[in-house]
């Protein structure tokens, strides 16, 4: 009598087409075809982990440069004169000053330029 493995067999096929859900086609019920998906979504979703951290920060930035632009600076002066302030505010949460409180943001930048020249 020979060894089949259907327990452990049908344990892992269900696996792969578990995450095959939503999938279109034989994606969705054959099992190669849902496995060779599967491990290509979950190569590119590690990728674009670490692409998305790289994306936000480029958004931040340039949300923090539109909202410097209108108060008649630069990005680069502004993160400067922060840094010299020591005013320890990271980009996103200045991006989402700058976005939601533009008042705010522009005290933020007045303070700091009284920290600087003083």
């Amino acid at each position: 009598m020979r060894v089949t493995g259907g327990i452990q067999t049908k344990k892992r096929h269900k696996k792969y087409l578990k995450l095959a859900k939503g999938y279109t086609g034989g994606r969705r019920t054959l099992y190669r075809s849902a496995r060779e998906g599967v491990e290509r979504g979950m190569c590119f979703a590690y990728r674009d982990r670490k692409a998305r951290k790289r994306e936000m920060r480029g958004l931040w930035i340039a949300r923090i440069g539109a909202a410097a632009k209108a108060l008649g600076t630069s990005y680069s002066v502004l993160i400067d004169l922060f840094k010299k302030a020591g005013i320890d505010l990271n980009r996103k949460m200045l991006s989402n000053i700058a976005a939601r409180d533009p008042e705010a943001f522009a005290t933020l930048v007045e303070q700091a330029k009284a920290q600087v020249s003083a």
